[in-house]
């Protein structure tokens, strides 16, 4: 009974945490969704929000010995959810933000691990019952905790995008194309992506309010012959490891600078609504 206490403890602590972490930036969680590119762009923000909303409240039953097994049920639902959303992402060689706990990590071995384990997790939480829980249950489950996140931390990958705070790194000094402002856009695109091309209008919009640089990892004349047939003008940066240098998971992606570039904002940049987040994130 005691490990059936824990694993519900443990995973109502693990869903506690999630929910508040991804509450602090709700519109980067909906952009970690949208970069999953399961569901249409325009429900990640709804998405985000009832996924909260269901990790909260598997987090509460979970406290309360009558409905304990109501919120297991619930945490097992969304783990199996996530791990199924995670090998989609896999299976189509994609490069994305996890989302889990808004880190910025992408999903690979590590994540789809720490996730199956708290799927096991959840499914014994189900058979602890109503049984009232002591300090054991809670050292048990803080200890099963660490050993969750230890095994997986074995495991993770990288983090897609530049950390925020960290100096964009691009084969270039940044400082040159901030044009003496405080606030810098690169834009990540690539003439094979259809929501890049819808996209470089609303880059160009924001080129009228601040510096705007465009990155891509095609041929230079081949990205400046199709910049050209789109009739955009934007500085570009190209280079065949413009995406890898800095563990972009994939076009079009954003990321905003202070003008001796400090990133403030990073994240996928697939429609406005998406790049108006970031832009605010980042004090613009």
């Amino acid at each position: 009974m005691h490990w059936f206490g824990s694993a519900a403890l443990a995973v109502c602590g693990v869903l506690a945490f999630a929910a508040i972490s991804k509450l602090r930036s709700v519109g980067g969680f909906a952009r970690s969704i949208a970069g999953y590119r399961i569901f249409p762009d325009r429900l990640a923000p709804v998405l985000a929000r009832v996924l909260i909303a269901a990790e909260l409240l598997s987090a509460v039953l979970l406290l309360l010995p009558p409905l304990r097994v109501w919120g297991a049920v619930l945490a097992a639902g969304l783990f199996a959810a996530f791990l199924i959303g995670m090998i989609s992402v896999l299976r189509r060689g994609m490069r994305v933000d996890c989302g889990c706990f808004q880190v910025g990590e992408a999903i690979g071995a590590g994540s789809v691990a720490r996730t199956a384990l708290l799927f096991v997790l959840a499914v014994l939480a189900c058979l602890a019952g109503d049984a009232p829980v002591g300090p054991v249950h809670v050292l048990v489950g803080a200890v099963l905790v660490a050993a969750v996140f230890g095994l997986s931390g074995l495991l993770k990958a990288p983090s897609p995008g530049p950390a925020r705070g960290a100096v964009l790194e691009i084969g270039a000094d940044v400082a040159a194309f901030a044009d003496g402002g405080d606030r810098v856009l690169f834009a990540y695109i690539s003439p094979l992506c259809g929501h890049c091309r819808l996209m470089l209008p609303e880059f160009g919009a924001v080129g009228r309010k601040l510096p705007v640089v465009l990155l891509s990892n095609g041929a230079p004349d081949e990205v400046r012959d199709y910049l050209d047939r789109q009739g955009v003008s934007l500085p570009l940066v190209t280079g065949p490891d413009v995406f890898d240098a800095n563990n972009v998971p994939g076009p079009p992606y954003a990321v905003v600078t202070t003008g001796s570039g400090v990133v403030l904002a990073q994240g996928g940049a697939n429609r406005p609504e998406q790049l108006a987040s970031l832009l605010a994130e980042a004090g613009n």
